[in-house]
């Protein structure tokens, strides 16, 4: 390759990337701030809050554990689930 054919390589303006990972990320906030709403209001003192805000960051994995608890037959230990 000439030295004019790398230097026209370089100039070109790198491609734009396709993807949908934004969409997803969206929807995951908005269940993130629904879940510390949800916990929040659900708690009692602040050690239940700061409890709370932890669970809203990871709803998703408590989401799917008590999922596959129901599935199994197997009870969801009492710290995670959410009915008294």
């Amino acid at each position: 390759m000439s030295d004019e054919e790398n230097q026209e390589e370089q100039e070109k303006p790198a491609k734009a990337k396709k993807g949908s990972g934004s969409s997803g990320d969206a929807v995951y906030g908005l269940g993130m701030i629904g879940a510390w709403v949800y916990f929040w209001k659900k708690a009692d003192t602040p050690k239940d809050r700061a409890t709370g805000l932890l669970k809203g960051m990871v709803w998703p994995a408590i989401l799917v554990y008590e999922a596959f608890s129901v599935v199994s037959g197997r009870p969801a230990p009492k710290e995670l689930s959410s009915s008294e």
